[in-house]
């Protein structure tokens, strides 16, 4: 089974072509092709993601993505062909919004041979909606002109399965191989835009049973890069100068919620303690910011610690894994990698590989194989949903 996936939900736009393969208990996903162009650098200037600028930039990366990624999967074949008046007037009406993309769809798409591919996966939220659409109404097209099935995919489920992919060494190409773990699964997801605890008894059951009541912990991370005077993203900056922090009786901080009888959070709390002891210390010298970094950073690691294996014991969670952009960290991978070996031994952890830990289309692809392709022909009515949930 072959999938071609497509992600835009923030600031990347990503594209992936897999292959997939089962073994008993274990699938192997081949990836084939896949590109990623990220736009942190064009939003770095800023502070943080503009919506509009991030839609924009997606449209105009789609096409050479989609070029590139088919170039690398063998796929690019070209033919002399025309789309029909009926055709360019429905793809008109698709990418309404884009009239841009709409032009290099035109241009392009009707001199390639259509694609081998069994199913199209594409992100439907939860992210910035006016990204998202770009990428849905992109897959839409594609649907449409080459009648391939489209599935929409949650972001965050996607994260789930990225935590679970490793690294199959048999294979001569880039491949990852998928055991089919024990449930119940516990998941910490953290990311940007969200932190949460969530429960699977199965694929595709999930129940959401703790989440930030406020900011979440990524964003945290970025709003305290910016009161040290960082750059964004904050996450790596905070990390790397929290290394060369020390221990200062005058630099502490509280552990919101740490004693709470839920598996809720709340960081901001966290980052307004931050800001107050800043205008506490005044003249911040480096040595100054690196202990702020490194008791934050702790700070935000103890809770993480304490919540979610807090949860794990209570709903006797048999796996557990970290997935979004914050479970890159490096003190938070540590300590949970710590915590299992010393407590919880027959619980199986699962961390994703840098790689898979930001926004990718891989995941996505990954996640589309594990659902039902839709019985009807037509495509299906997919909209985008910043706040999409389980």
């Amino acid at each position: 089974m072959k999938i071609l996936s497509i992600e835009t939900s923030c600031d990347e736009t990503a594209i992936s072509i897999i292959d997939v393969q089962t073994k008993k208990k274990v699938v192997i996903f081949e990836v084939l092709g896949n590109v990623l162009l990220s736009q942190a650098k064009l939003h770095a200037k800023y502070g943080g993601i503009f919506p509009m600028m991030a839609k924009r930039e997606h449209s105009k990366a789609l096409i050479p993505l989609l070029v590139e990624v088919l170039g690398e999967a063998g796929m690019l074949k070209k033919k002399n062909s025309t789309i029909g008046k009926k055709e360019k007037s429905h793809l008109g009406k698709i990418l309404a919004r884009e009239p841009k993309l709409l032009e290099k769809f035109l241009k392009f798409i009707p001199i390639i041979e259509k694609l081998e591919i069994d199913r199209i996966a594409v992100t439907s939220g939860p992210g910035l909606e006016p990204a998202l659409w770009v990428g849905i109404n992109f897959a839409l097209a594609l649907s449409y002109i080459w009648r391939i099935p489209i599935i929409p995919i949650n972001h965050m489920e996607g994260h789930i399965f990225a935590s679970m992919m490793q690294k199959y060494e048999k294979l001569q190409v880039t491949s990852y191989e998928l055991q089919i773990p024990k449930f119940p699964i516990l998941a910490l997801l953290i990311s940007g835009g969200h932190t949460e605890l969530v429960l699977a008894k199965k694929f595709g059951n999930y129940k959401v049973i703790g989440a930030t009541r406020d900011d979440a912990v990524g964003e945290a991370f970025d709003k305290v890069a910016r009161m040290l005077g960082l750059t964004y993203p904050g996450g790596p900056e905070i990390s790397r100068l929290a290394k060369t922090g020390k221990i200062n009786s005058l630099v502490v901080l509280p552990r919101p919620m740490i004693t709470s009888k839920d598996f809720d959070f709340s960081f901001s709390g966290l980052k307004t303690a931050v800001l107050y002891l800043i205008k506490k210390i005044g003249r911040l010298t480096p040595q100054k910011k690196a202990d702020i970094a490194r008791e934050f950073e702790n700070a935000v690691t103890e809770v993480l610690i304490y919540k979610t294996f807090g949860a794990l014991k209570k709903n006797k969670a048999k796996t557990l894994l970290l997935g979004g952009g914050v479970s890159a960290n490096e003190k938070i991978r540590k300590e949970f990698r710590q915590e299992i070996k010393k407590n919880y031994s027959k619980v199986k952890l699962y961390l994703p590989e840098s790689t898979l830990t930001t926004d990718n289309a891989l995941m996505i692809a990954v996640t589309a194989y594990f659902k039902k392709i839709p019985k009807t022909k037509l495509p299906p009515l997919i909209k985008a949903d910043g706040n999409l949930g389980f």
